[in-house]
């Protein structure tokens, strides 16, 4: 009986191997840099083959892939060309491919890629590779890997004695290519090419831009060569949309004929300089299809117009900080249930607030994005969000979407994921918006995953470069001014103090999941750099989300009393005036008709000033004696005045 079986096998696997339609005909799995010209090419025994009802399987031979899919292709609606092939690649590979993938899809092997007669919905991901009748192909490869026996193992029954087949060392410059006799070879790539050099040779179309980036008002002239001249007229339609950017931004004509006899024309484009701010924009270039006989070299490229109508907020960056002009956005009496509180009475009382189940919200990891775009906008530019680290600007387009990480920005956590164990789950990839929340409390340690008071809009690479390593360790690139220290440091606090689990300590816990240091390193970036109103109105934009605030940036001075100079002492609101003050310093006149002088600053201070409903109506940061003028009416008025870890509180009257 098992000879009779294998007999059966041994004759199908023959009689596919000797009737296909379509095969594996080239594959390009790993290139050098950041892998992202690999590509598939497949081969038709006819031109002009339809591929409905074909699908392209990925199937992981690794230990970890236990031989199991990890992607697919539907190739319905596409058709072979004058050569009977399909190249599926990314928009890096030239010539452009007919199927279109993001770059850095395929994994380098050991593992196989199958052609099937079925439908995607039969390959939900991790199903386990397999021969039936609907295997029209399969190939079986790697980068010099150890072969994949479970996967050779598997497919013998298509194809007796197959064999892996090797591209190369890693970041080679290879392609695995099929031979007419259904063996393969390794050498150089040769996609839209029959292997063997045979075939029509196609017409290339060649689109030159002078850049990549453009001004609103700009003009581009669009090039387009051929590699052969033409014996009639040939025209070429192309189209620039993308996202928001339509036919309504720019003006020209979007077709040119290359006469008979020429290699090429241009025509130009004029970008219209409107006068609204929809920020910077990405317009995508794409050729229409070509007659049989011609071939895009290249497509789909990406061309960035630069919005001119940005606007610029009144508070400045955290280069070159703003006080006073932001105020919070927190209810009256917010903080009231922490007077009089002290130690871990006042942790959790403060706990209860900013984790309050009732109230807060915590949105998605993909949601942090637009979180972070509206939370981290330059002041000097709102098409820019600001990168914490390497102080300074980046598109808000740039967000990271590959394995790159040149000039791109990422979600950086103060609190590494890995030193807090939380991470993301599946629904984390949805953006659903502000209104659609997951319930949270002290105890949902997952979400501080997403929690925007404690990540910031960062360089990726910069990102990658801090790794987790605790601050301290890690003090920002080379050349930083150390604007983001206080910053991140009160972040870090924050979600101590929020979630249940997480803690802050001296020293660099190392292996202990959930610590995080340095402390002393934290107290001292606080205290030096303290909340301006660029932090102020990034604490009020994730208040407006998360329904939670960073205390530590409305009411610095908790620090203090939670792990600084006021260790111990008992917390009240900043009405009170029976505070010990700094016999150094005097608050004058007393009443006054509008302006208060500050003396006796010996060293950097931030004075603030709270009117009798207690919030916050002015701040200034000083490094010496100055004087506030108190423009908001009559009444009386605390000012706070905050130098080296001590507070000082002076009760005035305003006429």
């Amino acid at each position: 009986m098992n000879r009779i079986i294998m007999a059966a096998l041994l004759s199908f696997g023959a009689y596919l191997t000797t009737a296909q339609t379509l095969v594996i005909n080239e594959l390009d799995c790993d290139t050098p840099g950041i892998d992202d010209k690999e590509f598939v090419e497949l081969r038709s025994e006819t031109p002009h083959f339809p591929l409905d009802g074909y699908v392209l399987a990925f199937f992981n031979g690794s230990a970890a892939g236990a031989n199991s899919s990890y992607m697919v292709f539907d190739l319905a609606g596409y058709t072979t060309d004058i050569n009977g092939l399909l190249l599926i690649g990314s928009a890096t590979v030239v010539p452009s491919p007919q199927y279109l993938i993001a770059p850095n899809l395929i994994q380098n092997g050991a593992d196989a890629l199958a052609i099937y007669q079925r439908s995607v919905e039969d390959f939900p991901e991790g199903t386990l590779a397999f021969v039936d009748q609907t295997l029209i192909d399969v190939l079986i490869y790697g980068t010099n890997d150890a072969d994949a026996t479970g996967l050779i193992s598997i497919f013998q029954a298509f194809r007796p004695g197959i064999q892996q087949a090797n591209e190369g060392p890693g970041n080679n410059t290879a392609s695995i290519q099929r031979n007419n006799n259904g063996t393969y070879f390794s050498g150089p790539p040769t996609p839209r090419r029959l292997n063997d050099g045979s075939g029509i040779v196609l017409n290339g179309v060649l689109t030159s831009l002078p850049q990549t980036q453009y001004d609103e008002g700009a003009e581009i002239p669009f090039t387009f060569s051929l590699e052969q001249a033409v014996a009639q007229d040939i025209t070429i339609l192309f189209s620039l949309s993308n996202g928001t950017f339509g036919p309504a931004d720019f003006s020209g004509d979007t077709s040119v004929v290359i006469p008979a006899g020429q290699l090429s024309a241009t025509t130009t484009i004029t970008i219209l300089d409107d006068d609204d701010d929809e920020g910077d924009e990405v317009a995508v270039f794409r050729l229409a299809p070509l007659p049989a006989e011609f071939l895009i070299l290249n497509n789909n490229r990406p061309v960035r117009i630069v919005d001119n109508d940005f606007r610029v907020a009144p508070f400045g960056t955290p280069l070159q900080p703003s006080f006073g002009i932001v105020t919070g956005t927190q209810p009256d009496n917010y903080y009231e249930t922490l007077n009089g509180l002290s130690g871990p009475e006042l942790r959790q009382a403060l706990q209860n607030i900013i984790a309050n189940p009732s109230v807060v919200r915590a949105q998605t990891y993909a949601d942090l994005v637009d979180m972070l775009k509206e939370a981290d906008q330059n002041p000097l530019n709102s098409n820019q969000v600001w990168l914490v680290y390497t102080e300074r600007g980046r598109a808000k387009i740039d967000f990271q979407t590959t394995s790159a990480n040149t000039g791109v920005w990422n979600r950086e956590h103060a609190f590494p994921r890995s030193r807090g164990g939380f991470g993301s789950i599946d629904l984390d990839s949805l953006a659903d918006g502000r209104d659609i929340f997951w319930p949270t409390n002290a105890d949902s340690l997952r979400h501080a995953n997403s929690d925007a008071h404690a990540i910031r809009a960062e360089d990726a690479a910069e990102n990658s470069n801090r790794g987790n390593r605790f601050y301290g360790q890690y003090s920002g690139p080379a050349g930083n001014m150390g604007s983001f220290k206080g910053d991140m440091a009160r972040s870090v606090l924050y979600i101590a103090v929020r979630y249940n689990g997480l803690d802050v300590v001296p020293g660099y816990p190392e292996g202990m999941v959930g610590l995080f240091g340095h402390l002393d390193t934290l107290l001292q970036w606080h205290r030096n750099d303290p909340p301006d109103d660029y932090e102020m109105n990034r604490n009020n934009v994730v208040y407006s989300w998360q329904f939670n605030r960073n205390p530590f940036i409305d009411q610095p001075e908790l620090v203090e009393y939670l792990w600084g100079n006021n260790l111990g002492q008992a917390w009240q609101n900043q009405l009170t005036t029976n505070v010990l003050n700094d016999p150094r310093l005097s608050v004058f006149p007393n009443p006054t008709k509008g302006a208060i002088h500050i003396r006796g600053i010996s060293e950097p201070a931030q004075v603030e000033v709270f009117n009798a409903q207690g919030r916050r109506v002015a701040m200034r940061r000083i490094s010496s004696d100055d004087a506030l003028t108190l423009d908001t009416g009559p009444g009386w008025y605390v000012v706070k005045v905050y130098m080296a870890g001590r507070n000082s509180v002076y009760k005035v009257l305003a006429h």
